[in-house]
């Protein structure tokens, strides 16, 4: 199948209809948490974040807070989120960052964001368009993988497919289908074994496979 600029128009529509609404997975209460959740999530599912964030943000939801806890508690509080040492490392060292040059907020900044240790450019995208409501599409492994299987965006790197996909999504949509995208991942279009035979997106998808 030859995708066509139409055809990636009318994936954009599905997508828009079947996931209408769609909103992050991850709890949080403000642009703080919502950082130190992404950072977590990296190789880690968003409810078990869910899990380690409500338990820590009990007992300290600031950078402030954070860095008091010290670098060892840290570590407990986040161990069954995976990578827990360089995680809290991070974490630390954002925090310490945020208190000292931004009076303990976060910057709306993305090349603010993108200094901050253990913040890379997909986290610096989710902060951007979900705390401060700036467009950004957010590539993650979801969006990476859904975007080359449709030929919507096709792309070796995470920031090849972000610029393509920024070139075909009107720019008032890019973190509404950022959010498509990923929901479209986790319940249809899964890594190993992809959902086609229920998928609305079958007919005008060129990686179908037979069920």
């Amino acid at each position: 199948m030859r995708v066509t600029k139409k055809i990636k128009e009318e994936q954009l529509a599905i997508l828009e209809e079947t996931y209408r609404g769609a909103k992050p997975e991850l709890v949080f209460s403000n642009a703080f948490e919502l950082l130190i959740a992404v950072i977590l999530s990296a190789q880690c599912t968003d409810k078990r974040v869910n899990v380690t964030t409500a338990r820590l943000f009990q007992k300290a939801a600031t950078p402030e807070a954070i860095l008091e806890m010290g670098l060892a508690q840290l570590e407990e509080e986040i161990r069954d989120c995976g990578l827990f040492r360089n995680k809290a490392k991070n974490i630390l060292a954002a925090c310490r960052i945020l208190c000292e040059k931004y009076g303990g907020q976060v910057p709306d900044s993305f090349a603010d964001l993108e200094s901050l240790p253990g913040v890379g450019r997909k986290t610096a995208n989710v902060v951007m368009s979900v705390a401060f409501h700036h467009p950004a599409i957010a590539v993650d492994t979801h969006v990476f993988r859904i975007s080359n299987r449709l030929k919507l965006a096709v792309g070796t790197t995470p920031l090849e497919v972000e610029k393509e996909l920024q070139r075909v999504i009107p720019r008032e949509k890019w973190s509404d289908a950022h959010h498509w995208l990923i929901w479209h991942g986790r319940k249809i279009c899964k890594a190993r074994k992809p959902l086609c035979g229920t998928c609305p997106l079958a007919d005008v998808c060129p990686s179908v496979m037979a069920e």
